[in-house]
């Protein structure tokens, strides 16, 4: 690193971070559409308690969703309100509002990992730890989606980071921990229950098991306070799940533990079942571009597992074979491991070449790693100069030269990391990080057209809509982001049940083919009539198929007029 930057690290090591995370991550931020489908579930289900005021019931549509527990909800609650009552738009309809949580959490994570990190790499460990987090492609995807994961990561990095520093005080030579210190880790902790239910437990839990066996010695696990801890945890999460068993009459535990979260662990709930390896492979893309690093660094701190801290990052990171064995999986799943990894990497970069190293790891660890990397690179230019040609009007000269700048710079950082200049890679893997996201959320996303079916449904349904219609109706396509951008009113259903409702109540029905003979086939037998006003095609990448969508005007049985006879 240059003796200038170096200087502005040590002396604003955070506004750094934090300025280039968000040139990284905003972009898109306030422009990508409601994502199905978790994001528009969460937005929706936010909105729905301001709609109705009530904080603590969680409902999408008029159905309950008791899938998570309601900390996201209400923040994404509180930061629509704030906007709404700075801005006066009280539709609450703007999806952006509902990611700020996301931004904060991520942007929260960052700051917690240079803070988690210090306690062992110094300021520019502590930094280079933070940037790789915020620039892997998982977290800088997550910090602008309006879901849990963002948040609960925060909540998991000042959980451990407290842990860390328990472990580290055996040492006598290592500062105590405080009794405020370990409240603090206690607050992050319940803040993740509220958040995600049991998954920072799972986290946490494992490192502190995996430490106690790893060392036969549990006595370090009382500077934590257990008895404190436990008793300010209860108080803060206590209310909330009181009040949800009394309103649901137990439903949500029965939801959320049994068919959600116990499902998950049984099998591929939601068609999300996939083999162990999944993750491994996902690292290609979602731990990129850090995957330069990850192979020696991984290796060099289970060498150097007779030091605290990188065993604390081992047992942190212990979990990933069960995150590999539990049949349910999805990418961001295994985003609470990702911080020990990034520390790895950061002390691995920050490292002084050692002499006399084996084969494997001076050449052959290095090799590996840069291949990983390399793949992962030339997936995303591929997506770049493919998507749009797929899934839009084509592909232009501004994607070939957004994939060329990615790989230029990923083969830069290639070149520097195996001639020993890791500072240097790190650059340029950064650089080649924001390149590939500004290309990813500014060039390639608008152009997906045929993959923003609800926005396109949505505007079209609007241009249709008169001031007396009553609630449009859906079948066949029911995506949650539809329910968001069109209105909580909206039904949707399949083609029977929307051909009774447009019999009475008429109004405008937007059916998707595979509903079309339902729908028409019963709205004929209870004697109404549709037309057909307008239609739009694309492809649901929720299910994978394409989709087209007719938009009819109803008219009931009881408002048609018989011509007259001659």
């Amino acid at each position: 690193m240059g003796k200038t930057a170096l200087e502005l690290i040590r002396r604003r090591p955070l506004a750094l971070l934090f300025l280039i995370c968000l040139v990284a991550w905003l972009p898109g931020f306030f422009t990508i559409p409601p994502l199905d489908r978790d994001e528009s579930r969460f937005a929706q289900a936010s909105k729905q308690m301001l709609e109705t005021g009530d904080f603590v019931d969680i409902r999408f549509g008029v159905e309950p969703r008791y899938k998570k527990p309601v900390g996201i909800y209400w923040m994404q609650a509180a930061t629509t309100e704030a906007v709404s009552a700075v801005t006066g738009d009280t539709a609450r309809n703007h999806i952006w509002t509902y990611r700020i949580p996301s931004l904060i959490g991520a942007l929260a994570a960052v700051a917690l990992a240079y803070w988690c990190a210090s306690a062992f790499l110094g300021v520019e460990g502590a930094f280079l730890s933070a940037l790789l987090l915020g620039l892997t492609l998982l977290l800088s995807s997550e910090a602008k989606i309006a879901k849990t994961d963002a948040v609960l990561l925060a909540t998991v990095i000042g959980t451990q980071g407290v842990l860390l520093r328990a472990y580290l005080a055996r040492d006598p030579a290592q500062p105590a921990l405080s009794f405020r210190l370990a409240m603090l880790g206690w607050f992050s902790f319940a803040l993740g229950i509220l958040i995600k239910g049991p998954v920072i437990l799972g986290v946490c839990g494992a490192t502190a098991l995996v430490l106690v066996l790893w060392d036969r010695d549990w006595r370090w696990l009382g500077r934590l306070r257990p008895v404190w801890g436990i008793a300010l945890t209860l108080v803060i999460v206590a209310p909330w799940l009181i009040a949800i068993a009394l309103k649901s009459h137990g439903a949500f535990y029965q939801q959320s533990l049994g068919h959600d979260f116990g499902a998950k662990l049984a099998g591929g709930e939601e068609s999300h079942g996939l083999p162990p390896g999944y993750y491994l492979l996902a690292t290609t893309a979602t731990f990129w571009p850090v995957t330069l690093f990850l192979a020696p660094a991984l290796a060099a701190t289970i060498l150097s597992h007779r030091q605290s801290a990188a065993r604390f990052l081992l047992a942190w990171v212990a979990s990933w074979p069960v995150f590999e064995i539990v049949p349910t999986k999805l990418p961001h799943y295994i985003l609470p491991l990702y911080p020990a990894l990034a520390m790895m990497a950061a002390a691995f970069v920050l490292a002084p070449a050692e002499a006399g190293l084996p084969a494997w790891r001076r050449r052959w660890l290095p090799i590996g790693s840069s291949l990983h990397f390399l793949l992962g690179a030339g997936l995303l230019c591929v997506a770049i100069v493919y998507l749009p040609r797929l899934y839009g009007a084509g592909t232009t000269w501004d994607l070939f030269a957004a994939a060329g700048a990615t790989a230029v710079l990923s083969l830069a950082a290639v070149v520097s990391a195996l001639r020993g200049s890791k500072p240097v890679a790190v650059a340029f893997a950064a650089f080649a990080s924001i390149v590939t996201l500004w290309a990813a959320t500014l060039d390639v996303l608008p152009r997906l057209d045929q993959l923003m079916v609800s926005p396109r449904e949505a505007k079209m349904i609007a241009g249709h809509m008169g001031k007396d219609d009553p609630p449009p109706v859906l079948a066949g396509y029911v995506e949650p982001s539809a329910m968001f951008l069109i209105g909580t009113q909206t039904r949707l259903t399949d083609g029977t049940l929307a051909a009774e409702i447009g019999a009475a109540q008429g109004g405008l029905v937007a059916v998707e083919d595979g509903q079309r003979p339902r729908f028409l086939a019963h709205l004929a037998e209870m004697e109404a009539d549709a037309k057909p006003i307008d239609a739009i095609s694309g492809f649901n990448y929720s299910r994978g198929r394409p989709v087209h969508i007719t938009l009819y005007r109803v008219t009931p049985p009881s408002q048609i007029t018989t011509p007259p006879q001659e």
